[in-house]
């Protein structure tokens, strides 16, 4: 069984447990009866890495006002190959 998502506009989000790969593209609201359009959301968020969710929530935050880049990063000195046979190749 999945939990799927679907938004009302009234009432909000309404959560439906079906077989996966049945979801219904429109489900009538429990409480208006109205047809709620279904959420698509990232399966099993809480489970990710810390740093995967941080990432994805500053990602959602810069969505609609992304931040202002005020100067170009700093650039990384080269790193130089391993392998001594690559010396010898040209480079950017």
């Amino acid at each position: 069984m999945a939990i799927y998502q679907y938004r009302c506009v009234e009432h909000g989000i309404t959560e439906v447990r079906a077989p996966i790969g049945t979801a219904a593209p429109a489900w009538p609201c429990p409480r208006c009866t109205t047809d709620l359009r279904r959420v698509f959301t990232a399966p099993l968020l809480g489970l990710a890495p810390r740093a995967l969710v941080s990432a994805i929530d500053r990602a959602e935050a810069t969505a609609s006002a992304p931040g202002v880049v005020t100067s170009p990063p700093p650039r990384r000195p080269p790193v130089a190959p391993r392998n001594p046979a690559l010396r010898r190749l040209p480079r950017p």
